[in-house]
């Protein structure tokens, strides 16, 4: 594939390539170059192999995973999609897989090459990433919970509106309101904070596209945030509910078989047994189960729940989609893509120079009774079928558009939503101008306004309290309401309302609430009383009776006045999300960061639990319609997830609220890499096997990956184990001069395999040791370590396609090979493969036993 990787000043790789799918591969190839790690670590996540690596905290989410089937979900979404998209992501797996030997080598939290990938993998990344993002699943066991516990009535009164605290911020201005007269459009997803981020900024450019964008590690293309030149397009959360909770009669029969009570009956479900490894301790089995409707991933006291997705219904992903948003010219153009969308159901904006505007909802929403979207049902009552998707729905843009997930366009999709206070702020900051430019849309990013602190604060006036809480009091009723870093007014609301939640918490009322849940506890968050309280604490408080109420809010004062005071910042500390089995974590923040839960800049901790937060602005960005150049966009960490410069260098700007420019002018950035499309030798397809090509080896260009395999101890016979870099470059750079010896890149399916090298005998020192014949060449092969390398036939299939290649030459006849006498199993193998095996000869590195395979006795011939 030819490819050319250039880097800017933030590090951010910026790829050109001929076309889509070397520019595919070029992208893979970054992802692993830049993020082994975290691509190992998305893998395992998809194929429920975590707890192998990382141990017991990953156990029950492998077991979410395995009984999902999410590895056979995603073949299934592959093998139904088109064959253009489906050689497109193949591409950018191949490029994953050849560069992951150099990724690895360059992530300290990684001591082994990583298994590579499979075609289907993206999909399966894709799929797990969002397998509870969302869907109303968790909410479903909440609610459930809460009506058993408190009696139904209570269950809307735990309603943030909203499951948990999500917070993204989309917004679309037309000309009208902007310095420029051509559309703005700006946002921030809020997302866990991962480190490597969940997002990457990237610039994707070849003979039909030029797009900027963020993109998702381990997913090839810019899914949901992208500018195009001429079109433009973001989104968010639609908070959609898209998965239901069906309630399994199950029965096991004499003969082990389990069935499902189903609308029409007792009916066979299926069954199967998950092995799961984990590190530090014994294996775990489990027998999974999966009815009619869906996978079952719930059983406790009151029965087995099974999970249905639009999955079950339909194996589509939604991949089709991503290809056709990189080609996108026009509004119209992200508009068609979209109708191809799946999951997450997502509100979209787009503008483009033209004055095209859009504001939709895009994905699968399934058509089903209401009480679905509410609770748990029965499997077996026919009016909890699913009949068909819902429409999508869309609206004009009349000069502002605002997306917070809160009911908006979405409202026919789901339940529960964020409350619109973020949505209203938004649109009330950008209606006070209309000369609005790129640049200042940091301020709208960063409003610390606490949207919602009156809820409390109007309960504070006429309360008996003693000195230093009404001090307390008198203080926050004069605050300006803004969570900035340096406020202790901020940080006293803070501490005063956690107070709160606890004191509620607390009650009698919620005693059941408090017991721990009978749930898997991959489901433990949405089932924690205090989160629950915290954000839905104005609704809680009309719930509690006035008398309890009142006595919380008195106590938690009390409480909160004898607390530290300290800055809002300090209190406020940033915990991003890392798995490490190895390698050095984040370091302990040294503070400063602004924002709060209902706040447009809504980087939110646990209220009542702890104010370190792991949620907030995971990018933001702003794309401008009159000049892409003058976009800007920042990350919470860096472009890189290998330590040094980029690893962190956005961080001190993200916090700070600053934005960086985007960069498009190739002249502005350096060159890092390039892999020219080199004239392959010989190719051939192999049935069951692959295609084959044999291409010259690069010494410079080809250092990383040779240089990695070469040294592995598992390469010991090739003599090369102690050798610098230095060393190594210089010998294939003498190899490549001369004309007698000449080394070969070996691949199957453009993915690196092996590294293969021949000579003429009668110019080495071997042909000093046996006595050449007139048509002998020479040969050396080192296969590369990986996982299907290793299964049976797997060499011996590559020998016969470079046995074929040598004797395509009809001056070749003979093949000479000399593997040190102590690699048996070189040996035997040449045997297998039809070679004679001759005398013991002494060369200067090693004693070696020669082989020999004539052209007639080649079973390839």
């Amino acid at each position: 594939m030819d490819f050319i990787c250039y880097r800017d000043a933030w590090g951010i790789p910026h790829l050109r390539a001929s076309d889509a799918d070397a520019l595919a591969y070029a992208q893979g190839w970054n992802a692993a170059t830049d993020r082994a790690w975290q691509l190992e670590n998305l893998r395992r996540r998809a194929h429920g192999t975590a707890s192998a690596l990382i141990g017991e905290r990953w156990l029950h989410w492998d077991r979410l995973v395995r009984q999902a089937r999410i590895e056979s979900a995603a073949k299934a979404a592959f093998a139904a999609l088109d064959p253009a998209t489906a050689e497109w992501v193949g591409a950018y797996v191949r490029g994953v897989n050849a560069a992951m030997p150099t990724g690895a080598e360059r992530a300290p939290e990684l001591d082994a090459l990583p298994e590579p990938w499979d075609p289907w993998t993206p999909l399966a990344v894709w799929h797990a990433e969002h397998l509870l993002f969302g869907g109303g699943f968790g909410a479903k066991l909440w609610r459930r919970r809460v009506a058993e516990a408190c009696g139904e009535e209570a269950v809307d009164h735990f309603a943030m509106e909203g499951p948990e605290p999500v917070g993204s911020n989309g917004w679309l201005l037309d000309g009208a309101v902007t310095a420029s007269g051509r559309p703005l459009l700006a946002g921030d997803p809020h997302r866990f904070l991962q480190l490597p981020g969940c997002y990457q900024q990237i610039h994707l450019a070849c003979d039909e596209f030029d797009v900027v964008g963020l993109a998702m590690p381990g997913i090839p293309g810019i899914a949901h945030f992208g500018h195009a030149g001429t079109v433009a397009w973001g989104i968010t959360n639609a908070m959609a509910d898209t998965q239901d909770a069906y309630e399994e009669r199950l029965r096991r029969n004499e003969d082990g078989t389990i069935e499902a009570f189903g609308t029409e009956g007792w009916e066979p479900a299926e069954t199967w047994t998950e092995t799961i490894e984990v590190a530090g301790g014994a294996p775990v089995v489990v027998e999974a189960v999966a009815t009619a409707r869906g996978p079952v991933v719930v059983e406790d006291a009151r029965g087995a729940l099974s999970l249905r997705s639009p999955l079950q219904a339909d194996p589509d992903l939604g991949f089709a989609a991503l290809p056709r948003l990189l080609r996108a010219r026009t509004v119209a153009d992200v508009d068609a893509a979209f109708d191809a969308w799946a999951l997450p159901v997502n509100v979209v904006m787009a503008a483009d120079t033209d004055g095209g505007l859009l504001h939709r909802t895009a994905g699968r929403v399934p058509d089903r009774d209401k009480a679905n979207l509410r609770v748990p049902v029965p499997a077996w009552e026919t009016r909890h079928r699913w009949d068909g998707w819902k429409p999508m729905h869309r609206s004009e843009v009349d000069r502002i558009a605002v997306m917070a997930n809160d009911r908006g366009l979405s409202a026919p999709l789901g339940v529960e939503f964020c409350p619109p206070h973020r949505a209203d702020r938004i649109r009330a900051l950008l209606d006070a101008r209309s000369d609005w430019t790129a640049e200042d849309m940091a301020a709208i990013h960063t409003d610390t306004l606490a949207l919602t602190a009156g809820v409390l604060l109007d309960l504070l006036p006429g309360l008996d309290l003693g000195p230093e809480a009404a001090a307390l009091r008198d203080e926050l009723l004069a605050w300006n309401r803004r969570m900035d870093a340096d406020s202790f007014a901020a940080q006293g609301f803070a501490t005063f309302r956690s107070a709160i939640v606890r004191h509620l918490a607390a009650l009698p009322q919620f005693d059941r609430l408090r017991e721990a849940a009978d749930a898997p506890p991959v489901f433990a968050p949405s089932l924690a009383l205090a989160p629950r309280i915290a954000f839905a604490l104005p609704h809680v408080l009309d719930y509690v009776a006035a008398p309890d109420r009142d006595r919380a809010i008195r106590d938690a004062l009390e409480e909160a006045a004898g607390a530290e005071r300290l800055p809002w910042g300090e209190a406020h500390r940033l915990e991003p999300w890392q798995d490490l089995p190895f390698g050095e974590p984040w370091p302990e923040s040294t503070g400063g960061y602004a924002g709060d839960a209902d706040c447009v800049l809504a980087a939110s901790g646990a209220p009542g639990v702890t104010e370190r937060f792991s949620r907030g602005p995971a990018a933001r960005w702003v794309w401008d319609l009159a000049d892409r150049s003058q976009s800007r966009w920042i990350v919470p960490f860096g472009a890189s997830g290998v330590p040094g410069p980029h690893h962190g260098d956005q961080h001190p700007l993200w916090r700070g609220g600053e934005l960086v420019p985007v960069v498009t002018d190739w002249d502005a950035m350096e060159e890092e890499y390039r892999m020219s499309d080199r004239t392959a030798v010989f190719e051939r397809k192999a049935p069951g096997f692959g295609t084959v090509t044999i291409a010259p080896l690069r010494p410079a260009e080809d250092l990383d990956l040779v240089y990695g395999w070469v040294t592995e101890e598992r390469a010991r016979f090739w003599g090369m184990t102690g050798h610098s870099r230095e060393h190594v470059l210089a010998i294939y750079e003498y190899l490549d001069a001369l004309e007698t010896h000449h080394a070969f890149l070996v691949s199957r399916d453009d993915e690196p395999i092996a590294l293969f090298q021949t000579y003429r005998p009668e110019a080495d020192p071997v042909g000093e040791c046996y006595e050449v014949e007139p048509g002998d060449i020479g040969a050396h092969l080192l296969v590369a370590a990986a996982r299907d390398r290793a299964r049976p036939g797997f060499t011996g299939a590559l020998m016969g396609v470079l046995a074929e290649y040598l004797f395509e030459d009809p001056a070749n006849l003979r093949i000479v090979v000399e593997p040190d006498t102590r690699n048996d199993q070189a040996r035997a193998r040449l045997r297998r493969t039809g070679f004679t095996l001759g005398s013991e000869i002494e060369l200067p590195d090693k004693t070696a036993r020669l082989a020999f395979l004539r052209r007639e006795d080649a079973a390839c011939l």
